[in-house]
């Protein structure tokens, strides 16, 4: 009996890792297949994308799943064995769908204001008439912004709270289905103010540009997950800090740059 229950318990483990992985692979296709449009690339300049609210959300959605369902898989599984260890014990059981929800909020959230802050930035462009060089030196600025952060103590206590999942469970258990919700949306804060400027980047280098999203996940993942990720956190800050230099100085470099 308590072999089967222990092979029950890793079954649910796997199949919560395989759908994690499967959603993210679902988003990395939807993305991939939206960027090679032809609407999708011309658009790419705009930071709104010319979508809609609706739309753009369910965008930024996408985005977030393929970039951040990876590396949050480690928090999603701890949670799922804290919550196993309690059904064993014949205390009250939260599915990790509860956690996963209150994630997305937050990150759901942060879409809506990325959105408005995107229709912003369109007329605050429009009613300047910033010339295409002015508006790349507007996208070194943010560049630097996001080098700069990676720098900050603000940073590195995020990312260390996204990296210890134990801890973070410990020190932020909540009782029940809401509370599993509240857990989840606290984590995503986290992730969020670790993530947030590295994000802040696709606007300068491309909403729907696959490259430079691959490039945004792949520092998130060893930021999070590589023994090393601290100190990659850093180095990249300096790089994207010396781009963010370049852009102001030859503003032609930026990919969505259109003279």
């Amino acid at each position: 009996m308590e072999q089967t229950r222990v092979d029950l318990i890793a079954l649910q483990r796997n199949a919560i890792l395989a759908l994690l992985i499967a959603l993210s692979v679902a988003a990395w296709a939807l993305l991939i297949w939206q960027g090679a449009g032809h609407d999708a690339h011309s658009s790419m300049a705009s930071p709104s994308m010319g979508l809609g609210a609706p739309l753009f959300i369910a965008v930024w959605l996408a985005m977030t799943v393929a970039m951040m369902f990876p590396t949050v898989a480690p928090m999603a599984l701890t949670f799922h064995k804290m919550q196993a260890a309690r059904r064993k014990r014949g205390q009250a059981f939260v599915g990790t769908w509860a956690f996963l929800a209150g994630y997305l909020l937050v990150w759901m959230a942060s879409g809506l204001l990325a959105y408005f802050g995107a229709l912003a930035a369109e007329a605050a462009a429009a009613r300047l008439d910033l010339s295409a060089p002015a508006q790349g030196r507007v996208g070194g600025l943010i560049l630097i912004a996001a080098g700069l952060y990676q720098l900050t103590p603000l940073k590195e206590l995020c990312l260390t709270k996204c990296r210890t999942p134990i801890g973070f469970i410990m020190t932020s258990w909540r009782e029940g289905t809401l509370g599993a919700l509240q857990m989840g949306a606290h984590h995503g804060a986290w992730c969020l103010g670790c993530c947030w400027l590295l994000c802040a980047i696709m606007f300068p280098l491309g909403m729907m540009n696959v490259a430079a999203l691959a490039s945004v996940t792949a520092i998130v993942f060893a930021e999070k997950a590589l023994p090393w990720g601290p100190a990659v956190a850093q180095a990249m800050g300096i790089i994207i800090f010396v781009y963010g230099l370049l852009i102001m100085i030859q503003p032609q470099a930026l990919p969505i740059f259109h003279g």
